[in-house]
């Protein structure tokens, strides 16, 4: 998972199973955004595998938004449309997406050992971020 800031510039990158919820992982990601940040984080534009009401509160305790559709059974939905028109900005993570998959490393995993795909993948979050400096 990615964490990134308006521009696309990576701020933090969680590894692990492809077998877990999206909701779950959340929490991983935004701790390993490095500590000595200019801004607080203000909100998470996120897709709809974020939509958990755990979650909700979960942001709301460390004062970020989380702007993620609903679910289409969602019973009692707690967002209201005004607020989700920022899901527009989604477009931004999609194309950090698609820098992190020009490292032909990170899409087809040649190597067996995850601490090395986990230093190609911050490397590669490095020259992105150089790049946009």
């Amino acid at each position: 998972m990615v964490l990134v800031d308006g521009a696309g510039v990576p701020l933090g990158v969680h590894l692990s199973a492809a077998n877990l919820a999206d909701c779950q992982l959340a929490e991983a990601t935004l701790a390993e955004v490095a500590k000595p940040q200019r801004q607080k984080i203000r909100r998470i534009i996120a897709d709809r595998g974020y939509d958990s009401r755990a979650l909700h509160d979960c942001m709301a305790k460390r004062g970020i938004e989380l702007l993620a559709p609903h679910l289409r059974n969602r019973k009692n939905r707690f967002q209201e449309g005004r607020k989700l028109r920022r899901y527009r900005r989604r477009w931004i993570i999609e194309r950090t997406n698609a820098w992190l998959f020009n490292f032909r490393r990170l899409v087809v995993r040649y190597v067996r050992r995850i601490e090395t795909y986990r230093a190609f993948l911050y490397l590669a979050c490095a020259l992105i971020a150089l790049r946009q400096f």
